[in-house]
């Protein structure tokens, strides 16, 4: 079975830096498993990591996709488990680092999506109001409905993907999943402290600015990219488009980016947590980062049965 090395949590935790060093100890190439840094042009929001970053190591499912194309769970496994294959041939270890859930689970473990089904979400799903959606959702999928929150349109959406790409509903799906990953898989979760992760990611959003996100976003806006495309939806860009159309203040943006980007990192670790057999390592205390890289290190080794370099 194909050893893969996963690593996952909230945004803003240090899975970039984590990724590197892992990939540096393991003949690793990394695999991003963000479902937002697949958008050319799209670089500062996505948090995307830089060619000085990445360290030499390779990095694949980057700047693949048009800002106005649409991207779905059943295009990344796809292409994720092509990448595992291909990487592996090179005798090297694949490494999937990110934090959208959801798309992570349906390569890891047998998610079936229909041939015959759309290989991307279908666009009249975003013409809709968020309570028309959820009222959708609810006539296919009861159960996933009581759990997904009307307002939080994107999972909802995803949850009707999966029903137009497989004919099952999401709570089918994860009733049927087998409790065995299809991969010889180490998957590695990263956590900390709430105050202190919440703390980083208004930093992060802070810094963001000061690197030119409002350009990037403009750039989007005025090249005609609309506010109805699947890309323009993730956070750091949604909340600038409401300023642009003069619906909010520019400081009215940035408060909601900022709340926008803690709840995800919320509803990122309750995935994880919830859906995911996950190793948790505690990244809270900076100065004990290195041994618990170490101890990261040790787990994966154990964990697949292969050496580090030293």
């Amino acid at each position: 079975m194909q050893k893969v090395i996963v690593i996952v949590g909230p945004t803003a935790v240090g899975k970039t830096n984590l990724s590197i060093e892992v990939a540096k100890r393991f003949n690793g190439e990394i695999i991003s498993g963000d479902s937002m840094q697949v958008y050319r042009g799209m670089d500062i929001g996505t948090a995307k990591i830089t060619t000085d970053e990445m360290k030499g190591i390779p990095h694949h499912l980057i700047d693949i996709k048009e800002p106005d194309e649409t991207f779905s769970v059943a295009e990344f496994q796809k292409l994720v488990r092509e990448k595992i294959t291909e990487i592996a041939g090179r005798q090297a270890v694949p490494i999937i680092a990110g934090g959208t859930g959801l798309y992570i689970q349906a390569v890891l473990y047998d998610y079936q999506f229909s041939e015959s089904a759309s290989a991307h979400p279908q666009l009249e799903l975003h013409d809709k109001d968020h309570l028309e959606l959820h009222r959708q959702l609810e006539s296919i999928d009861p159960e996933s409905a009581k759990k997904i929150h009307p307002n939080n349109v994107r999972r909802v959406i995803r949850a009707l993907e999966i029903y137009e790409n497989t004919g099952k509903t999401m709570s089918e799906m994860q009733n049927e999943q087998q409790s065995t990953y299809l991969y010889d898989t180490a998957l590695v979760g990263l956590t900390m402290d709430r105050e202190l992760l919440y703390s980083r990611i208004n930093k992060r959003v802070d810094i963001m600015l000061e690197e030119g996100l409002l350009n990037e976003v403009e750039n989007l806006y005025k090249g005609g990219i609309s506010r109805d495309s699947q890309s323009v939806k993730a956070i750091g860009y949604k909340e600038i488009y409401d300023f642009l159309d003069g619906e909010i203040s520019f400081e009215e943006a940035i408060v909601q980016l900022k709340k926008n980007s803690r709840n995800y990192a919320k509803r990122q670790l309750t995935w994880f947590r919830n859906k995911m057999d996950v190793a948790w390592f505690d990244m809270t205390e900076e100065r004990e980062h290195l041994k618990k890289t170490t101890d990261i290190i040790d787990f994966i080794a154990g964990k697949l049965q292969i050496k580090s370099n030293t």
